[in-house]
């Protein structure tokens, strides 16, 4: 195991959901702390040939306590404290219940955090058998949660570009400001990965981060409807009204004498910005005299979390990525003047595309109140990081 699996120091201080959990286990609530395991994210150390083995398992391995001497456990991390990204050492997922049924014999403690927030959790066969109880009472890792690694970048170039991601990230409930080690789990990156992006390796990922670098992937039919309003609002000196809207694209339309396919496509794109539109406004995200002039946001969001993920896969360094995710924030700012613009731009596109009657499950609500997450926690980066 490389120096990086077990080294303690130089990570900083975790997130707030670890500092919470160290406090818990402090004042010996073991079933909160417990709760709160079942409800974290955690990772185990695994080396890379071992996580690409078709059917391997990695058994449980046991190391020295690096909290007291002289006794063995097994180490887990939870995503604030994971050790530096390397390229053959990589960070597979498991829950508490995963933990149990795995644990090797003999071991009787389990650390998790090892370093300056260290918590201890016995493991002898009575304990772990609460581990069972904490996880069936657990809904699982908590979604649509702002998370902030306080070591990670929260100002400058960086920090703004990683918070394109920012709505993906809270969907998720994963940590936003960080190129690091994992993005949700080895496996589950390269998973994520295949399905749907389908990247299977390193210059299908550069083709694909170069497609959402460029919007070829939010739809050039509902960036053009969007366009054609636009440039209308650039002659008339105001919002067009829906009529003149609709009259302008049929004009476009017959003019580029389109299949009626790609005709349906257009006036179904202007419905769907119209009605969702019409609901941001009425739920007070969009003014009466707002309105969304460009898409982009949802691939460039998009683009920051496949840079993500294809870090924790290992089909690019951490160089790469930094680089990656500077560059989709420098068009970013070319696209929208304000965070607000940028997450109103993400939420139609993602609800456009994912009209309610799309069975991916997801919902305007949601998108919704991602949006207002990062607009209005006094946390959020929208909030705390400038637009330029």
């Amino acid at each position: 195991m490389p120096g990086a699996g077990v080294r303690s120091s130089g990570w900083g201080p975790p997130t707030e959901a670890e500092r919470l959990l160290h406090e818990t286990a402090a004042a010996g609530d073991r079933d909160a702390m417990l709760d709160a395991l079942a409800r974290s994210r955690l990772y185990v150390l695994v080396a890379r040939l071992h996580a690409d083995t078709p059917g391997y398992a990695p058994l449980l391995t046991a190391h020295p306590d690096p909290v007291t001497p002289g006794r063995k456990c097994v180490t887990a991390h939870t995503s604030g404290t994971l050790p530096p990204w390397h390229p053959e050492w990589v960070f597979e997922t498991i829950d508490l219940d995963e933990l149990r049924r795995r644990w090797p014999d003999g071991v009787r403690w389990l650390v998790i955090n090892p370093g300056p927030y260290a918590v201890t959790v016995a493991a002898g066969p009575g304990r772990r058998r609460a581990w069972q109880k904490a996880h069936e009472r657990s809904a699982g890792p908590q979604s649509d949660l702002l998370v902030t690694r306080r070591a990670g970048p929260l100002h400058g170039p960086l920090a703004h570009g990683l918070a394109l991601g920012a709505h993906l990230a809270v969907n998720n409930g994963i940590v936003w400001n960080d190129l690091g080690a994992t993005y949700q789990g080895y496996s589950t990156d390269r998973a994520r990965l295949r399905h749907p992006w389908g990247v299977l390796d390193r210059a299908a990922y550069r083709e694909t981060l170069e497609a959402l670098l460029t919007t070829r992937l939010v739809g050039r039919t509902y960036e053009s409807v969007l366009q054609i309003r636009s440039t209308l609002a650039g002659r008339l000196g105001r919002t067009p009204t829906v009529p003149e809207w609709s009259a302008a694209l049929t004009d476009a339309l017959t003019r580029r004498r389109p299949t009626p396919a790609e005709a349906a496509e257009a006036h179904e794109a202007l419905r769907l910005a119209v009605t969702y539109e019409g609901r941001l406004r009425a739920d007070g995200a969009l003014g009466a005299d707002e309105r969304v002039d460009t898409l982009a946001a949802f691939d460039y969001g998009r683009a920051v979390n496949v840079v993500r993920l294809a870090l924790g896969a290992r089909l690019c360094d951490p160089h790469e990525a930094e680089q990656a995710v500077l560059r989709i924030g420098a068009l970013a700012g070319q696209a929208y003047s304000s965070w607000a613009q940028f997450s109103l731009g993400y939420v139609l596109a993602r609800a456009m595309h994912f009209d309610e009657d799309d069975r991916s499950g997801v919902t305007y609500q949601q998108s919704l109140a991602q949006h207002r997450i990062l607009t209005q926690d006094p946390n959020s980066p929208y909030r705390n990081i400038a637009w330029s």
